[in-house]
């Protein structure tokens, strides 16, 4: 068995999962919320690794205005992240 979104650098898991926990938010609104969490990102950090994960098919990218996108966690993607959270709570028990 695989184990879901082992493609993935870690970065991008945790796009999915900010996207995943949002309504269609924007570019800025995942780094802002991510860098609540982590270090500083960049934009040339971050938007390569959004375009590749709507590449991969986990995010649906759309526009919000014409100088914003936003981004959905796809079908795939929510499949994938779901899977992996059970592939996770195997190993890890919080209860």
């Amino acid at each position: 068995m695989s184990v879901p979104l082992f493609d993935l650098t870690s970065f991008q898991r945790d796009i999915l999962y900010v996207a995943m926990g949002s309504d269609r938010p924007s570019g800025q609104e995942i780094k802002d919320e991510l860098e609540g969490d982590l270090e500083e990102i960049t934009h040339g950090r971050l938007y390569p690794n959004l375009d590749t994960l709507v590449e991969k098919e986990y995010l649906e990218k759309g526009m919000l205005d014409r100088r914003t996108n936003f981004y959905s966690i796809s079908e795939k993607g929510d499949r994938a992240v779901r899977e992996r959270r059970r592939w996770e709570n195997r190993y890890v028990d919080f209860e």
